[in-house]
């Protein structure tokens, strides 16, 4: 099957944040333009300041709106919208100016993947309080996205650190809330979405682990038994269904031997789990992918960096992973669709 060169939408994230001078620094470097289309969603005034903080010009193809979207080898195709009204928003705030600019942003490359002018999306660091001011309604961007494109299934927020891959059972939740929300259902489908993901980024047969909700995994019963009422027959479900899923392991010891290879995947069951590991494994270059959706929807790992706003030293090499990732499954679903 012939490898199509994916179309991929650009966001430069939070403009009061570190991602707009990170989005730039990624389509500065020629051969991140040689293996991709590239369409830029932003506000010129974002444009401007990025590539004022991070030393970079681009060499762009400027078009007015989604229809006009064109390409040409080794250049930007810039689509700009004034939604900043010529004002640079203050930097490291937290602002509705800065939240409703990059929001607006991500509707228009989802009204891009609607229309069929893109094959995914790469973001640059989001800030969720900003989005909250500037219009978003749901818990975070990807219950949103997922509204807008009409998913109905199950969907999951993937961290990535070089080839370990977690998924969770529950996401943005008060702690509180977690335990009654682990269900046989959720996590066979947490198993299942990772299991697909992996195999279109191209593992062939993805190990993975199932962690347990409680410390020690329950230990036989005496701290919990959601390991032994819930988690253990999701499990067995999913190997039913052919998937080489594992455990329920000891949450503190789980991303032990899954750093030392033993797993291709972890399924965590709540935010933090997973999430301080993968975060002290390789916060620098992890990637988060927003799983189940119909296209890749990436972005790094680290967050906005407030305090580091403006100063041109955002590290991009999570960024720059997640935008090879965005690629390889990009072009995996294009010559997918291509050969159906």
């Amino acid at each position: 099957m012939s490898i199509k060169r994916p179309r991929l939408a650009v966001l430069l994230g939070d403009p009061a944040g570190v991602g707009p001078e990170m989005a730039v620094k990624l389509l500065a470097r020629a051969q991140n333009r040689a293996v991709a289309d590239l369409l830029l969603i932003t506000d010129p005034v974002m444009l401007a300041d990025a590539q004022r903080i991070a030393g970079v010009e681009l060499d762009t193809l400027n078009v007015t709106d989604l229809g006009e979207v064109r390409y040409e080898a080794g250049r930007v195709t810039l689509l700009h919208h004034d939604w900043l009204q010529g004002k640079s928003p203050a930097l490291s705030q937290s602002t509705f100016e800065a939240g409703r600019a990059s929001f607006l942003a991500l509707e228009m490359a989802l009204d891009a993947v609607k229309l069929g002018a893109v094959d995914g999306i790469i973001f640059a660091p989001l800030n969720k309080h900003s989005l909250r001011l500037g219009g978003l309604t749901e818990e975070d961007e990807l219950r949103h996205i997922q509204a807008r494109l009409q998913v109905h299934g199950f969907v999951s927020e993937f961290n990535i650190t070089g080839d370990l891959w977690t998924s969770r059972v529950t996401s943005h939740v008060p702690i509180r809330e977690v335990a009654d929300l682990i269900t046989q259902e959720g996590i066979c489908e947490a198993v299942k979405i990772v299991d697909e993901a992996l195999r279109q980024a191209g593992i062939g047969k993805p190990r993975i682990a199932v962690s347990g909700l409680n410390p020690h995994a329950g230990d036989g019963g005496s701290i919990g038994m959601e390991e032994i009422e819930v988690i253990a027959p999701a499990i067995k479900q999913a190997q039913m269904l052919g998937l080489d899923a594992r455990g329920p392991f000891s949450p503190d010891t789980v991303f032990i031997a899954a750093r030392r290879g033993d797993f291709d995947a972890v399924v965590s069951m709540f935010h933090d789990q997973g999430q301080i590991a993968m975060k002290l494994i390789g916060f620098d270059h992890g990637v988060t992918l927003h799983g189940g959706l119909p296209v890749p929807v990436v972005t790094s790992a680290s967050g906005s960096a407030f305090d580091i706003a403006g100063q041109g030293k955002a590290n991009i090499e999570g960024l720059q992973q997640a935008f090879e990732l965005c690629v390889r499954m990009a072009s995996h679903h294009k010559s997918h669709a291509a050969a159906v």
